[in-house]
């Protein structure tokens, strides 16, 4: 049996756990240690993953010998954390959002490439078995031309005591939180974005941030994307991806999906809904088969930095109430961003936070 890949988790919070699960069934990865500043947390989240914990990335390297990490720490840390073990040879499994700015992501990126060393976000979703057979059959023109895509990930959750709520390290609300997954499933599933246009509903929590949007955007091949992500809607949809063409519909759904097609009146069911553990588990073993030369990752570089320049946008476009085009990122520096100093954060990367204050202009 070839020898597994050794990783490290740093930030050892809510999705640790469901990784650490996930480590349990990846023939070829496996979790050797974790890192938390919380030296209790961090020592209970070793404690029931049987691998030893440290409060810092330096003190874990001093006494573990790793192949990769995987970041889980909160956003506004990812670049530092990121940067500083590659510049050790390490690969990098970055949960998302990527970055909480462009900056940050693009620092990443020439980090990898000077190190020579495999770099990727960590969005679940582009591993659902349900959402890979979705891109197969629209790859095979099974509905058609695509014509729209429609995405909602709304649920009642209380965020005042979440970081996620906190601008500052989250670098936004729902829209970083839930709308990058989004905008990596619309990505995955319909090609690159080119504009976007974003609005926010009442503060019901009375947060910081934004707890409700609504984002409408459009590829580049003309399909038109609706996403709903709320932390105070709970939607009661069984589907949360429709993918609508000229030929058929495909319904992706927490419990089961299917699709109709051409002139047929019945539904044809074709997965068995969204396995969590299941997902990240394939992740893993995509991250693992890059990292050995296997396969190709399924989230390159370059989609974690695009998903970070159409999130971005999507706050611009929040604050300024229009419609904004996500590849102004490759014609000129964002004008729009205030940046604010955040303790552990490198200064060569400065930190955006995303509001309406912040950012309009």
């Amino acid at each position: 049996m070839p020898k597994k890949l050794r990783f490290a988790i740093v930030g050892a919070g809510g999705i640790a756990g469901a990784h650490a699960k996930a480590f349990l069934h990846s023939a070829c990865a496996e979790l050797v240690a974790v890192v938390d500043t919380r030296a209790d947390v961090g020592a209970h989240f070793g404690e029931s993953a049987s691998c030893p914990s440290f409060t810092s990335p330096a003190a874990m390297l001093e006494a573990c010998s790793v192949d990769a990490a995987l970041i889980c720490a909160p956003p506004v840390f990812h670049s530092a954390i990121a940067v500083d073990f590659m510049h050790h040879g390490i690969h990098v499994l970055c949960e998302k959002p990527f970055s909480v700015d462009v900056a940050g992501a693009k620092l990443m990126l020439q980090a990898a490439e000077v190190a020579g060393v495999k770099l990727t976000m960590a969005s679940k979703f582009r591993y659902v078995a349900d959402l890979a057979k979705a891109k197969a059959f629209i790859d095979g023109g099974l509905i058609g031309e695509v014509l729209s895509v429609e995405n909602a990930f709304t649920s009642r959750v209380a965020m005042a005591a979440r970081w996620n709520s906190d601008p500052r390290i989250s670098g936004g609300g729902v829209i970083i939180d839930n709308g990058t997954h989004s905008v990596d499933i619309v990505r995955y599933l319909c090609g690159p974005i080119t504009t976007i246009c974003a609005t926010e509903g009442i503060r019901v929590q009375k947060l910081p941030v934004e707890d409700t949007a609504h984002i409408v955007a459009q590829t580049a091949g003309g399909i038109m994307a609706s996403i709903d992500a709320s932390w105070s809607i709970n939607k009661e949809n069984d589907t949360y991806v429709q993918i609508c063409g000229t030929e058929g519909t495909l319904n992706i759904g927490w419990g089961q999906s299917r699709y109709r097609a051409g002139i047929a009146k019945d539904w044809v069911k074709f997965g068995d809904g969204y396995d969590k553990v299941a997902a990240l588990a394939a992740q893993l073993d995509n991250f693992c088969g890059a990292i050995s030369g296997q396969e190709l990752l399924r989230i390159t570089s370059a989609d974690a930095l695009a998903s970070v320049e159409t999130v971005t946008a999507a706050y611009i476009s929040l604050a300024q109430r229009r419609w904004v085009p996500v590849d102004s990122f490759l014609r000129a520096p964002l004008t729009v961003e205030t940046f604010v100093d955040i303790p552990a954060a490198p200064a060569t990367v400065p930190v955006v936070v995303h509001t309406p204050a912040a950012i309009a202009g």
